[in-house]
Order: structure tokens, then sequence, then C-alpha cells
């Protein structure tokens, strides 16, 4: 049986913005609300509140953030299938960040009545 989550929607709008993976950490990327950081050898993502980032960044805008109410045990598998799943399978696009203690999953402010029903009649619960 799929776990069943309990899930809150973050207040405002999201960006997911891609700097160059040699750029240092920008100062805008701090701040209230959720903030992701994360950089590969290829790049330096940061997922924040949209009004903090400039117009001259390459970004992807227009996401609401859910978080996952954990925490969760780094052994208790299916959490996140479990809410991806009915989203994907639904052709909603996803991003999912993961932090020690819990996830948050980011879908397009446009989707966000579909995700919530979808999510919904796959037995989670939105606060």
């Amino acid at each position: 049986m799929a776990a069943r989550i309990k899930l809150k929607q973050l207040p405002g709008l999201y960006v997911i913005s891609r700097l160059e993976a040699g750029d240092g950490i920008p100062a805008w990327a701090d701040g209230p609300g959720f903030v992701s950081i994360t950089r590969t050898d290829d790049e330096l993502s940061v997922v924040c509140l949209q009004d903090r980032v400039p117009d001259s960044v390459r970004q992807d805008g227009e996401w609401v953030a859910i978080k996952l109410q954990g925490p969760f045990a780094f052994d208790e598998t299916g959490i996140v299938l479990s809410v991806i799943r009915p989203l994907s399978e639904n052709g909603l696009g996803i991003f999912v960040v993961s932090t020690f203690d819990g996830d948050h999953l980011l879908v397009k402010a446009a989707d966000q009545e579909a995700a919530r029903r979808l999510l919904g009649e796959a037995g989670h619960t939105l606060l």
C-alpha cells in the first residue's frame, strides 16, 4: 500500500534559476520562504521565491511549492514516489528537492488545482 502523506502548500510563487557552475551564491538567493541551493560540476541551481530573482538570471518561474510534512527516516521507502506517481502518470511536470528532514515538491502554478485533486485522490491530505 502506498504511503499517505500530509502535504502543505507554501505561500508565494517560486522560481528555479540556473547560474554557471563557478558562480558564487548570489545574495538574492537567501531570504524568507523555501530556498534550495545546489551546485554540481555543470551548474548552480537556486530555488527561491520568484520576486527575489533578477530578470537577467536564466530562470523558469510560476511554480508552487508543496512540503511533504516529515520528517521521514532515511530508510523509509516510497514517500516521494507516492506523491510524484499520480502527478507524473497524469502528465504534470514536477521538480523535487530533498532535505535532511523532508522533501518539497514543486508544480507549475497553472497545474496546482489538478495536482491538489490528484494528490487527494491518491489518499494524501493537503493541510
